[in-house]
């Protein structure tokens, strides 16, 4: 299986504008699953939620056709697709023709899955919807729901994972609750590049130390990991130190590359939240 070094990132790469689908270069989640206790049956749920930007290709008389396009891929797929070379494939469509819309939407989803599916078989697939330049302006902005820990006045010096920050109340009656922060940021796994994002973190269970908690989060700065990792080894550490009847964790990073990567997990099955951006997006 592909290795994350074997891929485009951090090297000079030729930009295609024919249609190729041997860019897109998959990445197994088994290796980083391992390393944090979920190696085995995962105890979550959930899908990784991709914004494309930067879509374009030419229609049969050769104009050039844009869209947005909203990709769903399960997070039991054994594979990730590594972003850069995503970048890449979708640039390939860049001076090719296609009949309509519905052809490109297909060959994505197509192509996409063959690739996270790679070496499994498929039991789920990959969902696609383009959202042509006419409704554009349809697309919201709204912030992730929850009382922001933000507000915390504490003081940070941990800037690499540290789960030993998290507590839990467990000698007192468990609470339901939503908290979010906007101070997540962790390095690519690869290049260190900054990623940027904002998480929500739902449960029902022991109350979780509300400022150790953003301490934990603000500990992921200096961390290299990619978005779909550092999500499930938030959700790991949090299920397995605080022991929460129910967990979701969800967050959305800023795009890199006209690409935005938004990871959910959540510990009980239940509909996926509507991709839509937050104001850093």
């Amino acid at each position: 299986m592909n290795q994350p070094e074997q891929s485009q990132l951090g090297k000079p790469a030729p930009y295609t504008d024919q249609y190729d689908a041997s860019l897109l270069f998959p990445i197994a989640r088994a290796t980083k699953r391992e390393e944090i206790g979920a190696g085995g049956r995962v105890p979550f749920f959930g899908a990784d939620l991709w914004t494309a930007f930067e879509l374009s290709w030419l229609n049969p008389r050769g104009k050039p056709q844009v869209a947005l396009a909203h990709i769903t891929v399960p997070c039991e797929t054994p594979n990730i697709v590594e972003s850069k070379s995503f970048k890449l494939y979708l640039n390939s469509f860049s001076n090719t023709r296609f009949g309509s819309a519905d052809e490109v939407r297909e060959r994505i989803r197509a192509d996409v899955g063959e690739a996270v599916w790679r070496g499994a078989p498929a039991s789920a697939s990959v969902g696609v919807r383009l959202l042509l330049s006419e409704l554009f302006d349809r697309e919201p902005v709204h912030e992730l729901d929850g009382l922001s820990l933000d507000r915390l006045d504490i003081e940070c010096t941990r800037y690499t994972p540290a789960p030993e920050l998290l507590t839990a109340a467990f000698d007192e009656q468990p609470v339901s609750e939503v908290l979010v922060s906007n101070l997540l940021k962790s390095n690519c796994l690869v290049t260190g590049q900054p990623d940027w994002g904002s998480v929500q973190i739902a449960y029902s269970g022991p109350q979780i130390d509300q400022a150790g908690l953003l301490q934990y989060l603000v500990s992921f700065r200096n961390h290299n990991e990619f978005h779909e990792q550092c999500v499930e080894r938030i959700f790991m550490d949090l299920w397995t130190r605080c022991k929460p009847v129910k967990l979701t964790v969800y967050a959305r990073y800023t795009r890199r590359g006209g690409l935005d990567i938004n990871p959910y997990r959540t510990s009980h099955p239940q509909a996926l939240p509507p991709n839509v951006r937050t104001a850093r997006q």
